[in-house]
């Protein structure tokens, strides 16, 4: 795999630089309007990930179950996109997805106790 460097690349002279603000998880939470939420958990004694998909009235509607963080999230979207589902209408409904599965894979390989945020 190439490793990519910044000073090999060029510079676009429309460049603007953003500085981010620091995120609250309290006061900037915004819910998926889909009501959509998961639940992520590590099941050690299976050495696996669970995943729940819960809808607005908190009925777990779907498991997935894994080891690895991509092979999960892959799974998701891609069972979301085949049966023409809405679950993660939201970029940061997903990236938190993927945020939670990675927390929860070192949680597995006991690195850290893994608590959904």
């Amino acid at each position: 795999m190439k490793n990519y460097v910044w000073h090999k690349q060029s510079v676009s002279s429309g460049l603007e630089i953003i500085d981010c603000p620091v995120y609250d998880p309290i006061k900037d939470f915004r819910r998926d309007p889909t009501g959509v939420y998961v639940l992520v958990r590590c099941n050690v004694a299976d050495t696996i990930i669970e995943v729940a998909i819960c809808d607005k009235k908190h009925t777990i509607i779907k498991t997935f179950r894994g080891r690895m963080s991509q092979d999960l999230y892959f799974t998701i979207f891609e069972y979301e996109k085949k049966h023409k589902l809405k679950w993660f209408s939201r970029k940061d409904h997903a990236a938190y997805l993927g945020k939670e599965l990675k927390k929860a894979e070192f949680g597995l390989l006991g690195k850290e106790p893994y608590v959904q945020e």
